[in-house]
């Protein structure tokens, strides 16, 4: 079967680990890399041996031809290069945040279905090594049929300080909406892979850190349509006890009928059946790249999937559930009061 060929579009800071997945794929030739700063696309080329590099994203999808696009850059610029895409039958990888807004992800959805070429959502939490571990031992009833609680507890220490965020991804401090919109969106999705369909959320959101425009504290719980019930509270401001706090982000305990699951902050999964001890459930979860490599494995899907003609687990479809669920919880701490049965692109309260 022949290499499928990919144009990148994005050469800012994330985007190396999407470089290197790229590099180490038989599968897959990258035709080319765009970015509008074109010193970076050609350092990018240079270091993982692409051939062409460019600044007209339209222009090289017409010389190029690619059969997909991997698009790195900021959510505004999202729904023209989809529909660009889109327009020329090229299948899309899309990084998350998917658009600025709701109704804006929902367009990017209806480009690709108006030109039936396939999407999918750059969502790689789902598919970092110790939740793909969890849930095989979910389905594997390793603590029973029924989910009850999910609790994931998250201190990223990066947002402290007149001078946060200016070292990583300094546009942070300008985001009217930042913890929930660009770290917890992945959360809600993960929850729903391990746990199933979210239908209602109590949030409250707080802003810590003064030098920053959106909120840094959340306490979200979530309500399941199984009944269980999932608490995400996090900050970017306090700090955790571990050296590298974005390894797995935070600590899990999932509890069930039958018994718990732990996560722990170095990527430690134990299982600890109802009566017995705590248990170490071994399994490879190295230290590379980006936690865990799971870059890596969430491209793998995507090639996989396009070779196989399987549904992405993250397509944009699926993923407005997701983002419905996000705005559910801003609409949440905007009233203070709950939001209930969340359907989809829509909800009711």
């Amino acid at each position: 079967m022949a290499r499928l060929r990919g144009l990148c579009v994005g050469a800012g800071y994330f985007s190396r680990f999407h470089f290197d997945a790229w590099h180490r794929l038989d599968e897959v030739e990258i035709v080319g890399v765009c970015d509008l700063d074109r010193r970076k696309a050609q350092a990018a080329a240079d270091r993982f041996g692409m051939s062409q590099v460019g600044t007209d994203f339209p222009g090289m999808l017409d010389e190029l031809a690619p059969d997909f696009v991997d698009i790195i850059t900021p959510p505004p610029t999202h729904l023209a290069m989809v529909e660009d895409a889109a327009r020329r039958g090229a299948a899309i990888l899309c990084q998350k945040p998917l658009a600025p807004t709701l109704p804006g992800a929902q367009a990017i959805v209806g480009a690709a279905d108006e030109h039936g070429v396939r999407l999918m959502v750059h969502e790689n939490f789902r598919f970092q090594p110790w939740y793909r571990q969890i849930k095989r031992l979910l389905d594997d009833g390793a603590i029973g049929e029924m989910v009850h609680s999910l609790a994931f507890r998250s201190r990223m220490g990066d947002g402290w300080g007149q001078d946060a965020y200016l070292n990583r991804q300094p546009y942070f401090r300008e985001m009217p909406r930042l913890l929930v919109y660009e770290n917890g969106v992945h959360f809600i999705d993960t929850f729903r892979y391990l746990a199933g369909e979210i239908d209602g959320v109590y949030a409250v959101l707080r802003q810590l850190n003064p030098v920053i425009q959106g909120e840094d504290r959340a306490l979200i719980v979530y309500e399941f349509a199984s009944g269980g019930t999932g608490l995400w509270d996090a900050n970017r401001y306090n700090e955790c006890n571990d050296p590298d706090p974005r390894f797995t982000f935070g600590e899990l305990l999932l509890e069930g009928d039958a018994g718990a699951i732990r996560l722990y902050l170095d990527g430690r999964v134990t299982v600890q059946p109802l009566g017995k001890p705590e248990r170490k459930h071994d399994y490879p979860h190295p230290q590379r790249n980006f936690a865990s490599d799971c870059v890596f494995a969430a491209i793998s899907h995507f090639v996989q999937c396009l070779r196989e003609d399987r549904p992405f687990e993250t397509d944009g479809h699926d993923y407005l559930k997701t983002l419905a669920i996000q705005e559910a919880v801003y609409e949440s701490a905007r009233r203070g009061q709950p939001v209930r049965e969340i359907h989809g692109g829509g909800k009711k309260t």
